[in-house]
């Protein structure tokens, strides 16, 4: 039964991700075969399954499950959030199966163990898709190109079920209220108590107050008569009137006399005539007699410096059609830049013709063939494939000894190649432990 096609797109739209020198997008079958094999099918079920063109540069990814299909974007929160926990739940197990094959003795098993930790990277949200609410991963082994592999794989998820950030409260402006009314202390200058005013009293006053008794010589003082009191009735002393007539006028004489006073004139400053101060004549100083030994002053010429010559900058133009080992590609452990024909030139010479053999690569993922014509136009085919250790050194090697069109065998090398000088990759071919000489590609045609 056909499967359904979940999405298609370009490869060099994408970077590939991998390890051990490989990418994963280059094992992609044989890692869900390898998942089937152990037992994994949850694992498997999640990976889409790759169909490349026969071009090599575009790719279709299949559901492997029939069901449903909805994009993530489409679905509703629910079935989200059950998709997020069940790839949580799926990658813990890819994590445990991946060390403990990392940790395995065998070189193959921990290549799986080392391609499995890289391949649930992904893009991003639109490359996940759910059938029948089951999550299924499109272009897994691949990120966006400038980008690496992300630590938390599915952060993008969980990016998208954020809730959306709330709108800021409006504030409304509280109404205006009046304004309470100030306490006002009126006459607050005023003092709490008020003073006495101001009495005037004369000496006309005083006198018919309290009139002098009046003596005349032809009469005598007459006698005092006694005065009687009643006894129910209360003696009054007749010391008090004299007492409060001294109080009155001791109040009253200050407030007349200030009354009466003449008023004083405001006294006028005068300005004190400037006085001019004579500086004290000084001495003049007599100047110290100089015997100094006098010479004419010579310009020395100043020498300048020799010019120093600058080295002159070199830079080392890229060979035409060389082959460059892209930096970003290396990194994330890609061979793209190995695809297409090659022209091996070697640093060896025909025992036949004394001319170097013609050596030609074709190489498109990783796998392809080598072309050996030697000798008089003897052609040797053999089957090739290349990978990236960790250390960024390309590995191209050959499934034992071309076999040739008159039945013989022609020896194949082993070639590494490093990023050098502008990245131009500098390779060299080794044919045994003590024979090894230098080789460079070319693209065939150049």
């Amino acid at each position: 039964m056909a499967k359904t096609l979940l999405r298609s797109g370009n490869l060099d739209d994408f970077q590939a991700v991998g390890g051990g020198g490989q990418a994963v997008f280059e094992s992609a079958l044989q890692i869900r075969e390898a998942l089937r094999l152990r037992k994994q099918q949850s694992i498997v079920d999640c990976l889409a399954i790759p169909q490349v063109n026969d071009e090599g540069d575009r790719v279709d990814w299949y559901s492997p499950t029939e069901g449903t299909v909805t994009s993530w974007k489409a679905a509703d929160e629910d079935a989200r959030f059950r998709a997020l926990r069940l790839l949580e739940s799926t990658l813990s197990s890819v994590e445990s199966l991946s060390k403990k094959s990392l940790q395995s003795p065998k070189t193959a098993q921990q290549l799986f163990g080392s391609l499995l930790s890289k391949a649930f990277q992904f893009p991003g949200e639109n490359f996940l898709f759910l059938v029948d609410g089951k999550p299924v991963i499109t272009f897994w082994g691949f990120v966006n190109l400038n980008e690496n592999a992300r630590e938390d794989i599915l952060d993008c998820l969980r990016a998208s079920l954020l809730p959306a950030p709330m709108p800021a409260p409006v504030v409304e402006p509280e109404p205006e209220s009046e304004p309470e009314p100030a306490i006002v202390f009126e006459k607050a200058d005023e003092p709490l108590v008020a003073a006495p005013s101001t009495v005037h009293i004369t000496a006309d006053d005083l006198y018919e107050a309290h009139p002098a008794p009046v003596m005349t010589a032809s009469e005598p003082e007459p006698e005092p008569t006694p005065v009687v009191v009643a006894a129910k009735k209360r003696r009054l002393p007749l010391w008090p009137l004299p007492v409060a007539a001294v109080v009155v006028a001791a109040v009253a004489g200050p407030l007349l006399w200030q009354k009466h006073a003449p008023t004083a004139e405001p006294v006028k400053a005068v300005a004190a005539a400037p006085v001019a101060i004579e500086p004290k004549p000084v001495a003049a100083v007599e100047p110290l007699p100089l015997n100094l030994p006098l010479h004419q002053a010579e310009v020395a010429a100043v020498k300048a410096p020799a010019p120093v010559a600058a080295e002159p900058v070199v830079i080392a133009a890229i060979p035409k059609e060389a082959m460059v080992m892209e930096a970003g590609q290396v990194k994330s452990g890609s061979t793209r830049f190995l695809n297409g024909s090659w022209r091996v030139m070697l640093d060896v010479t025909d025992p036949i013709t004394g001319k170097p053999p013609s050596l030609r690569y074709q190489i498109q993922n990783n796998k392809g063939t080598a072309r050996v014509v030697h000798g008089d136009n003897v052609v040797c085919r053999v089957e090739v494939f290349s990978g990236l250790h960790s250390n960024g050194e390309l590995l191209i090697k050959t499934r034992g000894n071309a076999r040739c069109a008159d039945g013989s065998r022609y020896p194949m090398p082993e070639i590494t190649c490093k990023a050098g000088t502008n990245d131009v990759a500098e390779c060299s071919a080794r044919y045994d432990a003590k024979t090894v000489v230098p080789l460079t590609f070319r693209k065939a045609g150049a």
